[in-house]
């Protein structure tokens, strides 16, 4: 692509086109994994659609790698690349609500925490991760995982109708209703189809939790992490609840003395009435072991889809780990128990996230999604700050995955991929993934979309 061309979008976008001849290059190619350092021929700060249709255009025009970022939160860094012309969709962050028909539609920039701070002023939210940062984009399309999954299902699931740029550069809106084939695909496809320009959502009346984190010692890890799958099996739909091993960090209800030690904890979310939220949350304080520290009780829905904003700053070193897990078997817990307490960093995790409840009364052919017959998704999360800590931390994450890949499924959750994890995409999407291939092939033939955890065009 020439200069002339970079000259061309300057003319027909509104947003800024930054080049590494601009002042704030280097801001603007940054992402969230500080390991992931590219250098894209331009980054297009895109205002609305028509800026997302022109950079389509010339990247697929000119033979451009295309990348898309929303959040920045791609832990293999898919929202830049060396050479790329790169679509940020940040400036697009814009949310209306309807507290009517409690839906919200959201721009494709947006993040969970502009979207909770939106809908949380009408007492509603939907599934929205862990950490408030994230993009509402790249959550949704890989699935969505989040607090509320068991009572509400996966943020896919809760989609109703998106806003697409497509590889022609076209523009269409799907739903049920409209190019119903395309919005199966995106709800739980990732990246592969197109630029989603803004996403409407089912809201529910969910405005004060009772919840929050309850921290064990680590030695007692083995009998929490049975008790909490025994007792998850059992608790109403309402308790969204799941567990992890962590680094104490130096939080005021966290004894001071105890303060950089690993423990284990199980963090909760009862969206039922919240007269029994501390009935509901009883057991996991009483016996499922000793507690160091919990910082449970009423809060604001948001405040808890935040809580974790603190351990996930822009520019650490990322590497990830996922499985889909249909059973907890004695010997997964073994190596768990074995692994988890050897975290590295207080950044570091390893969290057991549940896939019961709403997610499993979706057909796993309604989706593009696939794995609701799982009962968890379990993902080993590397965070560190020092790049010359990289080869001790990553051989933590290989070394845990390894110990648990035997005792889970052999795919994944697509949004905790790493970049070495190519070769499990179709193990990702199980018996989806021949018809996501097939409408890949129909909206994005030649493979525009393909810094993604890639979905190749099934051939014609």
């Amino acid at each position: 692509m020439s200069d002339t061309t970079i000259s061309t979008i300057r003319d027909r976008v509104r947003g800024a086109v930054i080049t590494p001849d601009d002042e704030g290059y280097d801001e603007a190619r940054r992402v969230h994994n500080g390991m992931i350092d590219r250098e894209p021929r331009a980054v297009v700060r895109c205002s609305d659609v028509t800026d997302v249709r022109v950079v389509v255009d010339a990247a697929r025009d000119g033979g451009l790698d295309l990348a898309v970022r929303g959040g920045g939160h791609s832990v293999p860094g898919f929202g830049t690349g060396d050479d790329a012309l790169v679509i940020d969709l940040s400036p697009m962050n814009g949310v209306r609500v309807d507290p009517g028909r409690r839906s919200a539609r959201a721009e494709g920039g947006c993040t969970w925490g502009q979207l909770d701070h939106a809908t949380h002023g009408f007492g509603l939210a939907t599934t929205g991760g862990l950490v408030s940062t994230t993009g509402v984009g790249g959550l949704t399309l890989g699935g969505g995982i989040g607090h509320l999954t068991r009572s509400c299902g996966l943020s896919c699931d809760n989609l109703v109708s998106a806003d697409v740029v497509t590889a022609d550069g076209g523009f269409l809106t799907a739903s049920e209703d409209q190019h119903p084939e395309l919005f199966w695909a995106l709800r739980g496809g990732g990246g592969n189809l197109g630029v989603v320009t803004s996403f409407e959502f089912r809201l529910h009346p969910v405005a004060t939790i009772y919840g929050g984190p309850i921290f064990y010692p680590v030695e007692h890890a083995a009998h929490v992490l049975e008790f909490f799958d025994d007792f998850l099996a059992k608790a109403p739909e309402e308790l969204g609840a799941f567990f992890g091993f962590q680094i104490a960090p130096p939080l005021p209800f966290i004894p001071e003395e105890r303060h950089g030690e690993t423990m284990c904890a199980i963090v909760t979310c009862w969206t039922g009435p919240l007269e029994k939220g501390e009935p509901a949350l009883a057991p996991l304080l009483e016996d499922a072991g000793p507690v160091v520290a919990q910082h449970v009780g009423p809060m604001p829905y948001p405040a808890l889809n935040s809580a974790f904003d603190g351990l996930y700053p822009d520019g650490l070193q990322h590497y990830w780990k996922a499985d889909f897990v249909r059973e907890l078997t004695p010997a997964a817990i073994e190596a768990h128990v074995h692994h988890g307490p050897l975290v590295p960093s207080v950044h570091s995790t390893m969290h057991l996230y549940p896939l019961d409840g709403a997610v499993q009364r979706v057909s796993a052919d309604a989706t593009a999604f696939a794995h609701r017959d799982s009962r968890y998704v379990a993902v080993i999360v590397g965070m560190w700050p020092d790049p010359a800590d990289n080869e001790a931390n990553t051989r933590w994450v290989r070394d845990y995955w390894q110990a648990i890949h035997p005792h889970s499924e052999e795919g994944g959750y697509v949004n905790f991929m790493a970049g070495d994890d190519q070769g499990r995409i179709r193990a990702n999407y199980g018996a989806n993934y021949d018809r996501l291939a097939a409408v890949k092939a129909t909206y994005d033939p030649h493979n525009l979309f393909h810094l993604n955890q890639n979905v190749t065009p099934a051939a014609s």
